[in-house]
Formats: structure tokens, C-alpha cells, sequence
């Protein structure tokens, strides 16, 4: 993952005066922040939904139904493991325990050296393949211990 800029509320209300027009506006703001921030913080929904005369519990809705979108920066990588029905069926809640022990980290959060950020995801579409993962984007099925720590160990570096 790429290096984001650090908030700054004008380069903010720049992004949101850009979209605040589009159709369907409030995903496409909260996007366009996290791109640029790496995350959305509560400043940026106050000013989302001040845009789009909207309160901020509906931006707010918007945001949280999103699992991509955060509101904290992320690790410089982000390790996502399928908590869906066919992994789970598959043992993905033993591969869960795993990657925390191993990272030091319960699911949702940041190892301590900000390398990685370990986070659930609601089906990657490998249900043939589970359990699965993804690391910053690329999918992995059949996912195993052995396969799961060379994950973690190519987040680390």
C-alpha cells in the first residue's frame, strides 16, 4: 500500500467541493477522503454531511455499512481473512486465531510496528477455494497455517 497524506481540511473540502455534485455523492466523497487520507476521520463526515445538507448519522450510516472505509489509518498493509459462511465451514476461525497470535493483534486492528492492519472481510468470492484471504488486494484461496504465516511474514518486511 502507498504512503497516504496526513489530514488537512482544506485539501478536504477541495475533494468534497470536486464531487459534492455526483450522483449518489456520499459513497463517492467518503471514497475519494479515504484515497487521499488513507482514512476517514470524524472531521471529514461533519464536513461530508454539512456539503450535502445531510445529518451526520446518515453520512455517518453510509460509512460504517462500507467495511473498506476506516477511520483510522491502516498498517502499511493490510491482511483481510474471509469470515464468510463457506470459510468458516472451512475452519477460517482457527486461521482467525492464528494471524492474531501471530501478529500480536485482534482482528480490526494494527500490529504495534504499524506493518499491518488484519481485518474480517464478508466473502472474497473463493468459496470453492476456502478458506481465503486477501493481502493488499491480491486473493489467496485454500489458505492453510503454512500458507497463512508466509502471508504474514511478506506483510512484515
Amino acid at each position: 500500500m502507498e504512503a497516504r497524506n496526513t489530514w488537512d481540511a482544506d485539501q478536504a473540502a477541495a475533494i468534497i467541493a470536486t464531487h459534492a455534485n455526483r450522483e449518489g455523492p456520499a459513497l463517492v466523497l467518503l471514497q475519494a477522503l479515504q484515497e487521499a487520507f488513507g482514512h476517514v476521520p470524524e472531521a471529514a463526515i461533519r464536513m461530508v454531511a454539512e456539503a450535502l445538507n445531510l445529518s451526520r448519522a446518515e453520512v455517518h450510516g453510509v460509512f460504517t455499512f462500507y467495511h473498506d472505509l476506516r477511520e483510522k489509518p491502516a498498517g502499511k498493509h493490510v491482511l483481510k481473512l474471509c469470515r464468510a459462511e463457506a470459510c468458516q465451514a472451512a475452519g477460517c476461525d482457527e486461521l482467525v486465531a492464528h494471524a492474531e497470535g501471530k501478529l500480536g493483534v485482534a482482528m480490526g486492528g494494527t500490529s504495534a510496528d504499524g506493518r499491518v492492519t488484519l481485518e474480517p472481510v464478508y466473502c472474497l468470492g473463493l468459496c470453492a477455494t476456502a478458506p481465503s484471504a486477501m493481502l493488499d488486494g491480491r486473493v489467496v484461496g485454500r489458505l492453510d497455517a503454512k500458507r497463512l504465516d508466509a502471508l504474514v511474514t511478506e506483510a512484515q518486511r
